[in-house]
């Protein structure tokens, strides 16, 4: 079904007959359920039980592919010194560089295939981003600017530097070739206490504590029937010879080795940001207060009207300010976020929303809302950081901008803020 907004559901229906007692049918009762989520759950639980028999057969090949590679790599050597002229050396050289390419791939597909085992150790990931901003600045095209924004206070995370420095990597060589004609790649670093607000918005998230590591590019976005995709090993777009579909899935694998989880932002045309997360530990010994919850600022009744296009996201913010002391009303879409503001807009005193939505996007949920009341208080929230952050920050009557996913701590400090 698709909803007024435009929204496609997938909704179950199921229809009875009643009959009387003639046995003619008088009745009929039909009842319809939604279940989109529900499907989207089956389509993930699937995708990972094929990921995991994926990783199984591609495991197994790896071995045999290594045990091919090895003699001939071995080989080569011996060859180089028996065929000493010019154009045996070129042949040879040919064939060396080949064969190291296969085993690259190969090591590829046994850390995916294995889970990635490797030691860790206490590190400071400052200095291992530092060292990729460093390769990137020297190895891109000068046409793609990267910013780097590392504050010196980061946690350290238990990690094996090797693969930390590969998950980055990949990352930052994903984002190059979504800048063709140039850009500016942006990293940034922050220490996040993960609560039951954040938690509930990512699945892979604990209440703990993390480093996230946000990458954000400003190229063309990835579409939305690939975001879905674009993690699964093998599955690559770009053209034959020169992607082989494993550098995500192996950055994932990783990932979730270390603990961790990764979060996706994209909108074509608006560019890219992944978030890493891997589980961090706080410098002083104590860092999280059991009691911080209650030292949150708290609502005085006030009426804040939240727009958000995930069902899951509105919903857990709704629950999260109500707690807090707010009363909330919830749209889907900016085009219902304005026609419900616009009918009680004197009864508001402030505005969450979403920067990136269909149907009527924040930028002109933000614009409608200004001329609807000049004096509006807008908290805007997004996952793509970088350019969305200046944007947003732009507009006076934005007041305070949050990211993608937040914890409520951050969301009550944003909202009392704004009402200030």
């Amino acid at each position: 079904m698709v909803r007024a907004g435009g929204q496609e559901r997938i909704v179950e229906v199921r229809a009875s007959a009643v009959r009387g007692t003639d046995g003619k049918v008088s009745q009929v009762i039909i009842v319809s359920r939604d279940v989109t989520e529900e499907r989207k759950i089956a389509a993930q639980l699937l995708r990972a039980q094929r990921m995991e028999s994926i990783g199984t057969l591609a495991s197994g090949i790896a071995h045999d592919l290594n045990n091919v590679l090895a003699p001939i790599l071995m080989s080569i050597e011996v060859l180089k010194a028996k065929l000493p002229g010019p154009g045996g050396q070129k042949v040879l050289n040919t064939i060396e560089a080949a064969a190291k390419r296969g085993s690259d791939i190969v090591r590829q597909v046994l850390a995916f295939g294995r889970g990635v085992a490797g030691d860790h150790i206490p590190v400071q990931p400052r200095h291992v981003i530092g060292e990729v901003v460093k390769i990137a600045r020297e190895t891109f095209p000068r046409s793609i600017d990267v910013n780097a924004d590392l504050p010196r206070d980061l946690w350290i995370i238990m990690a094996d530097p090797t693969q930390l420095h590969q998950v980055l990597l990949n990352i930052f060589v994903n984002a190059r070739d979504a800048m063709p004609r140039g850009g500016t790649l942006s990293v940034s670093a922050e220490n996040v206490s993960v609560d039951d607000t954040f938690a509930r918005m990512h699945p892979e998230a604990k209440i703990a504590t993390y480093v996230a590591v946000a990458i954000s590019d400003t190229g063309e976005g990835i579409p939305t029937g690939i975001r879905e995709k674009i993690f699964e090993p093998f599955f690559t777009t770009k053209e034959v010879g020169q992607g082989t579909g494993l550098g995500l899935s192996t950055t994932l694998a990783i990932v979730r080795s270390h603990g961790g989880f990764i979060n996706l932002y994209s909108e074509e045309g608006k560019g890219t940001t992944f978030k890493v997360y891997f589980p961090g530990t706080p410098l002083a010994p104590e860092t999280i207060d059991d009691d911080a919850t209650d030292n949150l600022p708290t609502g005085h009744g006030e009426l804040v009207l939240v727009i958000d296009d995930e069902a899951a996201i509105r919903e857990i913010t709704k629950e999260t300010l109500e707690a807090y002391g707010y009363r909330v009303v919830t749209a889907r879409d900016g085009l219902e976020g304005v026609a419900v503001y616009a009918g009680r807009r004197d009864e508001f005193s402030a505005v969450v929303t979403d920067i990136m939505m269909p149907v009527m996007d924040g930028t002109a949920v933000i614009a409608a809302l200004r001329q609807l009341r000049g004096d509006v208080r807008i908290v805007a929230t997004s996952g793509l950081t970088t350019k969305e952050r200046v944007a947003g920050m732009a507009d006076p009557a934005v007041k305070a901008f949050i990211a993608k996913p937040y914890t409520a701590g951050q969301l009550l400090v944003a909202l009392a803020g704004a009402l200030r």
